[in-house]
């Protein structure tokens, strides 16, 4: 099962894993892990660098275990494959201008 990801605003997905390692009173990032979350720890770095948006599902843990009321956060919740269609339009331009190029 694909599951849809949650975008949020630039910067604001740091903040909010900062905000649920401060709630749970974790010492760091790592600290997440022992609520049992399903997920790695490299995953979770690339959440908190926003290089990923976060699944769904995560979020929701995240938010009900760190007491935050999701629904006054402003995100957007994107279709599973909103980051490979943005690559492939950016892929197709990039190979029509080194087509060009060429010539």
């Amino acid at each position: 099962m694909i599951e849809k990801r949650i975008k949020f605003d630039d910067g604001k997905q740091r903040l909010f894993l900062n905000k649920c390692i401060n709630n749970l009173k974790c010492i760091s990032l790592r600290g997440l892990l022992q609520f049992g979350l399903k997920t790695n720890y490299n995953n979770l770095k690339n959440y908190y660098t926003e290089r990923r948006l976060i699944p769904e599902s995560l979020f929701y843990d995240l938010s009900h275990l760190a007491k935050i009321n999701n629904k006054r956060l402003k995100i957007k919740i994107k279709e599973s494959n909103w980051g490979q269609v943005k690559g492939g339009k950016i892929n197709s331009k990039n190979i029509k201008t080194n087509q060009t190029k060429k010539i």
